[in-house]
């Protein structure tokens, strides 16, 4: 069930989340699905609606450092610094866990992936639950990630007990996602913040989007993708049968072929845009009926980074 996130109707996902329930909620990156990160057999319901694979961790929302020290073992000094400069914010910190947080929380990992939403509403919902909540993205795993009520309604219904709409995400791809677990701090996901704003408070960080173990959400070769095909393109000579194909352009460009569906992300190739863009832009191309999706390569630097990987990732075969 669908319903706007006022106060009585954010009451009433607090005591579904208490309860061992289902919530769809927005926060600032993406809608997330949440249930009481405490209670191992609320977490199994987020696997089996989204049929996720088990080795695959979930991030824990919480709306007070406070339970930042009851969720970890330890906590890292450069931790407190990023903390100080983007909590709340789309900044996920993957620390040693403590013995409260369950194993189907972290995939039997030692450690615990931890944020804190920039979303009144989230934080609001968390508070009321009086717990933390995990909460991977509210669709079913490997597919686009929902950036609207809309998106979630149409690929969960009536599997979760209630979704709460707040409207549209105001960033559009999920947290940036850092490991303080060792000495080089390392990005294990590129995300809604860029790297070169963590590197400007703790210095340079490693990116490893791959590792033979899953140690992140986001790490799977495939993931955030269509059902209908992706392909990249840098030059528009590489479009073929374009009367078929859907088109995702960066920015406004003139087209010299007539496509079945274009989608610009950013009318002048504002990264911000792009990705507050992005999702609900290949949800569009997804429904349209083309048979193939090409997109547009997107400069590397900033969000463009986090935008790529999600590209890159759609494009991957199976």
């Amino acid at each position: 069930m669908k319903v706007k996130a006022s106060p009585e109707n954010i009451k009433l996902a607090g005591k579904i989340i208490k309860e061992g329930g289902l919530v769809a909620f927005p926060t600032e990156t993406v809608y997330g699905l949440g249930a009481n990160a405490l209670n191992p057999i609320a977490v199994a319901k987020i696997f089996e609606v989204k049929n996720r694979p088990s080795f695959d961790p979930l991030i824990v929302h919480i709306s007070r450092i406070e339970w930042l020290e009851k969720l970890t073992s330890q906590i890292d000094e450069r931790a407190f610094k990023l903390i100080e400069k983007f909590w709340p914010g789309p900044l996920t910190l993957v620390l040693f866990k403590s013995q409260i947080v369950p194993d189907i929380v972290t995939a039997g990992l030692k450690t615990v992936a931890i944020r804190m939403p920039a979303h009144p509403v989230a934080l609001e919902l968390i508070e009321n639950a009086q717990t933390p909540i995990s909460a991977p993205s509210a669709n079913p795993f490997g597919y686009i990630s929902p950036t609207t009520a809309d998106h979630v309604e149409k690929m969960l219904g009536d599997k979760i007990d209630l979704i709460l709409d707040a409207g549209k995400c105001p960033i559009g791809v999920e947290s940036t996602v850092l490991s303080l677990i060792d000495e080089e701090p390392k990005i294990l996901r590129p995300g809604g913040l860029p790297v070169e704003e963590i590197e400007k408070i703790i210095g340079k960080v490693k990116i490893q989007t791959k590792s033979e173990k899953i140690l992140s959400p986001g790490q799977l070769q495939r993931h955030y993708s269509p059902k209908t095909p992706v392909k990249i393109f840098k030059s528009i000579d590489e479009i073929k049968n374009p009367e078929n194909s859907g088109i995702l352009l960066f920015k406004k460009i003139n087209l010299n072929i007539k496509a079945k569906r274009v989608e610009i992300l950013s009318e002048n190739g504002d990264l911000l845009e792009a990705s507050a863009n992005l999702f609900s832009a290949l949800h569009r191309l997804d429904d349209s009926g083309v048979d193939v999706i090409y997109a547009q390569e997107v400069p590397e630097t900033g969000l463009g980074l986090a935008i790529m990987d999600r590209l890159r990732k759609a494009s991957a075969q199976e």
